[in-house]
């Protein structure tokens, strides 16, 4: 486990934080290797409400949910917290909820209401000293300084590129711990991302699958000056579109044969979340001694 995600942003390689959106996709990131993970707000949406990311899931269901994946997982979680479920003193009860599930960063945006997804459009901004407002709110009401804020500006699709990192920088100066300008379009927005701030805080890169950035890998990015990459929704395309493959082969087939080979079987499965170690932890206090 990471003892500091603080000091991990700072060092090398570059940290991947794979999306996860409940306790079972933690637990199977956590185990391929992954030293922190992301809590996707989309993702909870996508799959707790089957909406799409536009600010529907609520604080308590996001809090829950990462109380859920902490009680299953000690890695560092990146929780996404939206725009901070409103102003600065919701933005402050939002960062005491999560810290208390057990995030160890909140990511938090600049963007008003109807809140989109990064790579949607049509996204409406607060301003740049409302949101460094909230900033400084989340710092001060946050019960450890090992607990990050990540400060993450949509201008790009709004104002421009060159708002963004002005945006940015002026975030910094409120006290984020790492910054994330979302969506940029090209390698070269990306690049000149990190050349603009990358001197000053850890910076951090979404990619998204068919999203308006282009996707890199981890050490592609690591090399253009990021520090931390997230993959927040792959995971819940990939099990949608397995999903859909499998109900479509047992509604057709009448049966799963066709399908066997690409699932876990139930004993597989069990020895994969811990039934067997789990029961034995059961029969130690069976007797009462």
């Amino acid at each position: 486990m990471i003892q500091s995600l603080k000091a991990r942003l700072r060092a090398k390689p570059i940290l991947l934080a794979p999306g996860v959106y409940d306790p079972l996709t933690a637990l199977l990131a956590a185990r391929a290797g992954a030293e922190a993970l992301y809590v996707s707000g989309a993702a909870i949406s996508y799959t707790r409400l089957g909406r799409p990311d536009i600010g529907l899931a609520t604080m308590t269901e996001v809090a829950e949910t990462v109380a859920l994946i902490r009680d299953r997982v000690a890695t560092p979680l990146v929780v996404d917290a939206d725009n901070g479920h409103g102003n600065a003193l919701n933005m402050q009860r939002t960062m005491r909820l999560y810290e208390r599930a057990g995030a160890n960063a909140l990511q938090i945006e600049d963007q008003s209401y109807p809140k989109r997804c990064g790579h949607l459009a049509e996204k409406r901004l607060i301003s740049a000293a409302e949101m460094a407002g909230k900033i400084k709110a989340a710092v001060d009401a946050r019960a450890s300084a090992e607990t990050l804020v990540i400060a993450r500006t949509d201008a790009i699709a709004v104002e421009g590129f060159d708002a963004a990192v002005e945006r940015a920088s002026r975030y910094a100066e409120a006290g984020a711990d790492a910054l994330f300008v979302e969506a940029p379009g090209s390698r070269d927005q990306l690049a000149a991302v990190a050349a603009a701030l990358g001197t000053r805080l850890p910076l951090m890169a979404n990619m998204v699958e068919g999203g308006r950035t282009p996707l890199f890998t981890a050490a592609e990015l690591e090399a253009l000056g990021y520090a931390l990459v997230i993959f927040p929704g792959g995971i819940v395309r990939a099990v949608a579109r397995a999903a859909e493959e499998f109900y479509a082969t047992l509604l057709r087939d009448g049966g799963t044969g066709a399908f066997r080979n690409r699932m876990f079987d139930f004993e597989a499965l069990n020895a994969t979340i811990g039934t067997p170690e789990m029961l034995a932890i059961g029969k130690r206090y069976e007797g009462g001694e």
